[in-house]
């Protein structure tokens, strides 16, 4: 939804990645996705959110995660090659044509081993799934008006202490103020103010990218 965080200046934007580490093959995921898919390109992560993702997963030690949303593949790849030694990535998405970009890159990347894409609607992903996999991190970056099926579904399937990260949160800034607002806007804010009174995790909400909710299971 963003290709930088709300509010960040280019200069600031390119001073934050000059002091993140990044590498040639995120590089060439990001350059590639606004090339050759440059009308929908911002529905990847801001690049900011790549590193942040990797300190991330490395920090929590994450064996089990799934993420619902891929795209071409970036937040993916950040996740995969993060993961502990035996970790695993389910990913669910429903276009066969970006995730081909995604798993050229996955593969320069040596994680294909770790990436168990499924394509299909996610909720019926998820329903398929057995009931004891406990994840440790999941990622809804997916239609908005979904996001509240997906939570329903993945928030008993997290480990105690395990971590959801929801993506897009603030639309751009229009969940205040008096600004006109699409459906995906106003599924948003409903959505928002569910998670908030769920008293199954611990929320914040991150002014990183387009906004990022944090929340940690109980």
């Amino acid at each position: 939804m963003a290709f930088k965080t709300i509010g960040l200046s280019d200069e600031l934007q390119q001073y934050v990645l000059d002091h993140s580490r990044t590498d040639p093959i995120i590089d060439d995921l990001i350059a590639e996705t606004r090339s050759v898919l440059s009308d929908v390109a911002n529905l990847q992560i801001a690049p900011e959110q790549a590193p942040f993702f990797e300190v991330l997963v490395r920090s929590l030690n994450v064996r089990s995660a799934i993420e619902i949303g891929t795209f071409t593949g970036l937040s993916a790849l950040t996740i995969a090659r993060n993961l502990a030694p035996g970790g695993r990535l389910i990913c669910c998405d429903i276009s066969e044509e970006y995730t081909s970009i995604a798993r050229r890159y996955w593969e320069r990347a040596g994680v294909a081993d770790r990436v168990d894409l499924r394509i299909g609607p996610a909720v019926e992903t998820l329903r398929g799934l057995p009931a004891d996999i406990l994840f440790d991190l999941a990622f809804i970056d997916a239609d908005k008006v979904g996001y509240p099926a997906y939570w329903a579904e993945i928030v008993p399937r997290m480990r105690p202490g395990g971590v959801i990260l929801v993506d897009n949160v603030l639309r751009g800034g229009r969940v205040v103020g008096d600004a006109e607002r699409s459906a995906d806007d106003e599924a948003m804010l409903a959505f928002n103010d569910m998670v908030v009174r769920d008293e199954r995790v611990t929320v914040a909400m991150l002014p990183i990218a387009d906004g990022i909710t944090y929340a940690v299971r109980h």
